[in-house]
């Protein structure tokens, strides 16, 4: 597959400086290794130094870059080069041609009693049970299981072995046996979001488990029963969001982070990978906590005593000040 950057440029905007539009691409490749027939882009100022050695045939910059890449050959000057690459590689994909067609697969099973849009497609091994709702343009890569009752957007994309709508994990203890507390909730998911390989969203045990439109998920997460997640909100790899949580939207969540039940996330708020959320969080941050193993009630003390460090140390500077002050004036005498 190939194409010209004149096509590039008609169809994603950017300004062609000194290359011609009949230029062939042939692929898409990171700077280090791209060859006379890629584009690639710079979006990260520190890998400006990768620029001028690159053989890239063209290469997508910011506007601050320009010069720097005309030194080197073709470029295309936009203000975002990170999106313009993203919206290029959409562009590439929809030239490929598709797994699977529109349509459902004719090893997936479908209950008679779902609804899937035409122009949804379910792929193989995949099961959506009575009730379910799979939106137009949804796509359902191979074993993904959609519950009864659950309902799925317009234009999803669900990757292999996601499961949505299991039973969330609720259990009442009745004389040293736990009773099972049925699970009378569904999933809702909006339009337009991503859902990671062999992500969990299960169903709530009364009110809907609610995932808003454009949420991006990555592999492995598991979101548990009643949880919400606002509107844009990207989650990454194996975070862990315990029943009840309310995540706001545009909220970032680093990779492997825990996220208590019961809280409240801001809208726009951003945590950092492995972080431990133990408490809500009504003001938009960049959120990190990262503590030792240990046995909870040496948590707690060591915790109460972290939140005074900060106290703590400009204290000792006050005192390291007086006494230096003190030491001085005692020199001098």
């Amino acid at each position: 597959m190939a194409i010209e950057l004149g096509q590039i440029v008609d169809a994603l905007g950017g300004s062609l400086d000194g290359g011609e539009r009949s230029m062939r691409i042939e692929r898409i490749a990171p700077l280090e290794n791209a060859t006379p027939d890629c584009i690639s882009f710079l979006s990260n100022l520190r890998y400006a130094g990768q620029l001028a050695t690159s053989q890239a045939g063209c290469v997508i910059v910011a506007p601050a870059m320009r010069t720097a890449a005309l030194a080197r050959g073709a470029c295309i000057v936009t203000e975002n080069p990170y999106a313009y690459f993203a919206r290029l590689t959409q562009m590439w994909q929809a030239q490929r041609p598709q797994p699977w067609p529109t349509g459902v697969h004719p090893t997936a099973v479908v209950h008679p009693e779902a609804h899937v849009h035409p122009e949804a497609s379910i792929g193989p091994l995949c099961v959506v049970e009575r009730g379910a709702v799979v939106g137009a343009g949804t796509v359902l890569s191979s074993r993904v299981s959609v519950g009864y009752d659950c309902r799925i957007g317009a234009r999803c994309l669900l990757h292999s072995g996601v499961v949505i709508g299991a039973d969330g994990f609720g259990f009442a203890q009745q004389q040293g046996q736990w009773l099972k507390i049925a699970q009378l909730g569904a999933v809702r998911i909006g339009d337009d979001v991503e859902i990671g390989a062999n992500t969990c969203i299960d169903r709530g045990a009364l009110e809907d488990t609610v995932i808003g439109d454009g949420v991006k998920i990555d592999n492995l997460v598991q979101i548990a029963h009643n949880v919400q997640v606002g509107a844009h909100t990207v989650i990454a790899g194996n975070t862990g969001i315990a029943g009840s949580a309310k995540i706001g939207a545009y909220c970032s969540i680093g990779g492997a982070s825990n996220i208590l039940g019961h809280l409240q996330i801001a809208d726009g708020t951003s945590i950092s990978p492995t972080s431990m959320v133990t408490r809500s969080i009504h003001k938009p941050d960049l959120y990190t906590g990262i503590f030792p193993l240990q046995t909870n009630a040496e948590w707690e003390k060591n915790a109460a005593s972290l939140k005074q460090l900060h106290q703590l140390r400009e204290r000792i500077k006050k005192l390291e000040k007086a006494l230096s002050a003190s030491t001085q004036s005692k020199e001098k005498i």
